[in-house]
């Protein structure tokens, strides 16, 4: 449980990465480039991943972020929110990309441009994932943080059985076209991708954790058979679900 509030920006794809905050189950998903996880101060959070993560991570102590929301919010209360998983911030992802080149430049770092950019990414996390953040109806075409946690829960909740456009724009307040545009700008990638992406997690645990046979492991994560099962993992994991469990 960390003391400051933390914020995590990968600059390299990650594939297997596990995470939960608090009570919450833990979840495995693909991480794009870009995607930011927010953990505020004091919030118990818990994180594994099988490769080499490549990401910037920002700490920044309370007193300074209430500094911050002082000038940004004009005083009230307010409180750091929890990113949803697998969600990509490109303006974060930029912020990180500068702190990155200035922190492994041959030369020695310029300080002021350091605190300057640490300074920006704490505005940013103020604007869009606190409890006073102004873009909460959506986020430059995006959903916003609401909507984006609520279709992500329901989608980690509902992945087994057939879902559709219309069923998960409803949630968000969107038409279906709107929605499909609003998810990729989001998330980084359409919504079938996501959910494809979220059974294949899901049927990987169950080959490598059970002894089901692979057309129940297909079933159970949402496939329509195991041809199914097998050309989906072919084509996102460039592997078969027996390969998968020789593996294991």
């Amino acid at each position: 449980m960390a003391e400051s509030h933390c914020a995590a920006v990968m600059l390299a794809p990650l594939a297997n990465f596990t995470s939960a905050f608090g009570s919450d189950r833990l979840v495995t998903f693909d991480a794009p480039v870009g995607m930011i996880v927010v953990s505020p101060a004091r919030v118990d959070s818990k994180s594994s991943w099988t490769a080499t993560r490549e990401n910037i991570v920002v700490a920044l102590p309370p007193e300074s972020m209430e500094q911050l929301a002082g000038h940004e919010f004009g005083g009230g209360s307010w409180e750091l929110q929890p990113s949803p998983f697998g969600i990509v911030d490109r303006k974060a992802l930029q912020l990180a990309q500068m702190l990155k080149a200035e922190l492994t430049s041959a030369e020695p770092p310029n300080e002021l441009l350091v605190d300057s950019l640490v300074t920006i990414f704490g505005v940013h996390l103020l604007r869009n994932y606190s409890s006073r953040a102004r873009t909460i109806v959506r986020r430059k075409g995006g959903l916003s943080n609401e909507a984006a946690r609520r279709v992500q829960e329901y989608l980690r909740e509902n992945f087994a059985r057939k879902l559709s456009v219309n069923e998960l724009a409803a949630l968000c307040g969107l038409s279906a076209g709107h929605f499909i545009q609003a998810f990729t700008k989001t998330f980084g990638e359409p919504p079938h991708k996501f959910l494809v992406n979220i059974r294949l997690n899901f049927a990987e645990k169950l080959l490598i954790e059970t002894d089901m046979t692979i057309a129940e492991v297909a079933y159970l994560s949402g496939f329509s058979s195991q041809s199914h099962l097998t050309s989906a993992m072919r084509k996102y994991k460039q592997a078969t679900p027996a390969l998968i469990r020789m593996r294991s």
